[in-house]
């Protein structure tokens, strides 16, 4: 559930609050001058805190300084003796006093359930009241609230044992009964200290905890929650002990200096259950602090005796350090397993931390290089690091074929479940490898993605295999063009994710489909809301990264559907907190490119976004990052395009490599196709001889892509098509053909949404007409082009023209 929480902190009142307050509680009218004096004398001392203002007038009450006349029918006090004990009281000393003529029965309950926390349940208290004896209750108290006696003070002088204190003898020195706990916790309930509803019961406020606890000697605190810990770890049922966990683990916790080694292995096995049930809740800055109080509790020791344990300590800590951006820790931890002698299967999860740490960091080598060496260790074939030929790639992908054998997803998805865990192991770690590979070495891709299949189809389903078959999915649609199998592969992945057991890479299989298989024969508006859905199950699971990826691709995918600019610059301003917390740079890199573009189309801070940009692809060149320089490559184009700056475009075109390539299956690559086929025929328009020949040569290989696209069924490619339709027509001095397709591509646009695109062809179409002297169409057009750009938010462009 993505639940929006807001906290509203209600401050002191002021004296002219305090005064109906007052009033109200004694209804007396607020204009009552002795009303006003009490109050204001009330509020003096309390300085406005509601809650202490009640509780003033009920320590009156209590005292007889606050009484009700049926004489006149109304409350009436002693001013003087009122101020007197205002002047010389403060809120903890009434709510210690208030406490002090409880019943010494009510007291020991009071204790108990103040280190069981703001609320707590009456059976708990029960158990441990039957469970501990009134000679430890004593000791545990204050020396102002108990009389010691010659066997207390024989207990106070030895430490209290946490978990191995025998039970069987607890209540030999006890007097206590149902019945004087029930009448207890009536008496604070009507004393206004709780609340009780059945079983569950509440402090009315986190003060009365507070000085209920603080009835607990100082220097007993720890030992007797301690105690209280084992008491009900001991005699809680199993299921109401894992509803208490947490409460009974910081407990237990309190006392954990003066364990045993037998108690401490089993405070180390508690933590660890903590901490996996809060990781299970996604509250990883929780189960961060169980996991390291467990090792702590094993210290040096633990490797030696309770070895599983230490591992699993480690383990899950390295992962919530992971996850909560503590990466120190979580560096030391994955270390420390690591150097240890045992088998490599063991070593698997913090190896899987350290490989998807080092991607998040950008350092994409080193993840493949320990990707691929924790798969050798395996015994497993691994991949050398190498750019794959196209031979290598279509050979690989026939034994795909094959191995598929027209398998439909249904098929796939009924495919036994894997059972070697070693296989599963590099499974998970082909999934890094792709990822990472992606964007240092691009021709690998396919083969990590045939081999991930291959491992399925040959030994079953595993949790990765929902993202092996997606990026099957994706080189389907993409590269190879068939984007109606690759969608059945898609379709596969997801069919594959019903499965019990496979959803743990339910987001990553998301952000793949949509952001690579889909948009080749849907509407690429069709993936915004799957891709925030995404994003918001991600974060709830904690697989940050895969959300990002979400995130990411979205913000792009708004922008190419032509949403307004403004909202964009909105958006992408709001996700960079976000990446820079959840320490997701690489993404980060990408938004600030994303956001960078968006301001130069909005004419804001053009000259400092060209040195951003710049500075990017620079550290994209200095690192090898070839999907960042592609992915700011496509950005400048689509400035310079806007922008009908045709020489910077067809200077970056040529210098820009192989984009398509770089950025395989993202619609970024469609994208940069249209704007590099629409750059090679604005280049051939001012060109000549040779040169216009050559650029016309390689505004037709582009076409012809993007025309075997709409042919196979891209609706998002439609509108590019005519556009380019319409210039190759200029160009080739066929007017009627060029209005026509101006026609066509402004029609298109505009029913599909391309608002941004519509504005383009408008302005094209106006610069073709004013060329052939029709003032008339090329006035029309250039300020049909004026509003769209107006309505999209290119501020920049409107002034410019």
């Amino acid at each position: 559930m993505n639940v929006s929480i807001t906290k509203i902190k209600i401050g002191n009142l002021s004296v002219d609050y305090a005064i109906p307050l007052v009033s109200e509680a004694l209804g007396m009218y607020d204009d009552d001058s002795k009303v006003k004096s009490l109050a204001e004398t009330i509020h003096r001392k309390t300085e406005g805190n509601p809650f202490f203002i009640l509780m003033f007038l009920r320590s009156l009450y209590d005292e007889k300084l606050l009484q009700y006349n049926f004489g006149v029918m109304k409350w009436t006090w002693d001013e003087d003796a009122v101020n007197s004990k205002i002047v010389t009281e403060n809120v903890a000393s009434v709510l210690v006093e208030k406490m002090n003529r409880l019943q010494e029965e009510t007291q020991r309950v009071l204790m108990v359930a103040s280190c069981l926390g703001a609320t707590f349940r009456l059976s708990a208290v029960m158990m441990v009241m039957k469970n501990i004896s009134q000679v430890e209750m004593r000791v545990s108290m204050r020396d102002s609230m108990r009389s010691v006696s010659g066997t207390a003070a024989t207990m106070g002088s030895s430490s209290v044992s946490l978990l191995s204190l025998d039970l069987s003898n607890a209540c030999t020195d006890q007097d206590g009964s149902d019945s004087s706990y029930a009448s207890a916790i009536e008496e604070f309930e009507e004393e206004g200290l709780c609340e009780v509803d059945n079983e569950e019961c509440r402090f009315m406020h986190d003060q009365i905890q507070s000085a209920a606890f603080e009835l607990i000697s100082p220097e007993q605190r720890d030992s007797f929650r301690g105690r209280i810990g084992s008491i009900l770890l001991r005699t809680l049922p199993p299921e109401e002990l894992e509803t208490s966990l947490f409460e009974v683990v910081d407990l237990l916790n309190c006392a954990a200096s003066n364990a045993t080694d037998e108690e401490r292995d089993e405070l180390a096995r508690m933590n660890l259950k903590a901490g996996v049930k809060a990781s299970a809740n996604a509250a990883f800055d929780t189960a961060k602090v169980y996991f390291m109080t467990g090792r702590e509790a094993l210290g040096s020791r633990g490797w030696e005796g309770d070895y599983r344990t230490m591992l699993d300590l480690c383990s899950h800590g390295a992962n919530a350090c992971f996850l909560t951006g503590d990466f120190d820790s979580m560096n030391e931890l994955i270390d420390e397993v690591l150097s240890k002698d045992i088998d490599t299967k063991k070593k698997y999860r913090v190896s899987d931390i350290k490989v998807n740490s080092l991607h998040n960091f950008g350092r994409y080598n080193e993840s493949i290089n320990a990707a691929l060496d924790f798969n050798c260790q395996l015994g497993l074939p691994a991949l050398q690091k190498k750019p794959a030929s196209k031979f290598t790639i279509i050979r690989e992908y026939i034994r795909v074929k094959r191995l598929l054998k027209n398998k439909t997803a249904e098929d796939i998805a009924n495919l036994p479940r894997l059972d070697d865990e070693r296989y599963e192991m590099g499974q998970r770690m082909n999934e890094h490898l792709a990822t990472c590979i992606y964007h240092v070495e691009p021709t690998m891709f396919p083969l990590i993605a045939f081999q991930s299949v291959t491992t399925t189809l040959k030994h079953g389903l595993s949790s990765s295999s929902p993202s092996g078959f997606a990026g099957l999915g994706m080189l389907l649609c993409g590269p190879f063009g068939k984007p109606h199998e690759g969608r059945e592969m898609a379709k596969a992945a997801e069919l594959i994710l019903e499965k019990p057991g496979m959803r743990s890479r339910a987001v990553y299989t998301v952000f793949v489909t949509q952001s690579f298989c889909y948009h080749w024969t849907s509407p690429l508006q069709d993936t915004i809301a799957p891709l925030l859905d995404g994003y918001q199950r991600g974060l709830e699971i904690g697989d940050n990264d895969s959300a990002c990826w979400c995130l990411l691709t979205r913000s792009y995918h708004i922008f190419f559907v032509g949403r307004a600019l403004d909202s964009i610059q909105k958006e992408l301003e709001a996700s960079i907190p976000v990446l820079t917390q959840l320490k997701q740079d690489d993404k980060k890199l990408s938004i600030i490119a994303h956001l960078t573009t968006v301001k130069k189309l909005r004419g804001i801070d053009a000259e400092a976004g060209d040195k951003i940009l710049d500075s990017m692809l620079a550290t994209a060149a200095s690192t090898g990052d070839f999907s960042l320089s592609s992915l700011v490559n496509v950005m400048k184009l689509e400035v310079f395009v806007f922008y009908q700056e045709w020489k910077d475009a067809i200077d970056l075109v040529r210098k820009a490599g192989n984009v398509r390539q770089c950025l395989t299956g993202f619609f970024h690559s469609v994208r940069y196709t249209f704007l590099e086929a629409l750059t090679y025929l604005k280049a051939a328009e001012s060109a000549s001889g040779w040169k216009k020949r050559q650029m016309k040569k390689c505004a037709h290989k582009t076409i012809h892509l993007i025309r075997g696209w709409a042919k196979n069924g891209n609706v998002n490619v439609v509108h590019y098509l005519y556009i380019l339709d319409a210039e190759l027509a200029v160009l080739n001095g066929k007017n009627m053909k060029a209005k026509e397709s101006f026609n066509a591509a402004i029609t298109t646009s505009s029913r599909n949404g391309f608002l941004h695109d519509r504005a383009l062809a408008h302005e094209l179409a106006s610069a073709h007409f004013r060329a052939q002297g029709d003032d008339y169409w090329g006035n029309y057009h250039i300020e049909c082009s004026r509003a769209c750009y107006q309505e999209w938010g290119c501020i920049g462009k409107v002034e410019i023209k």
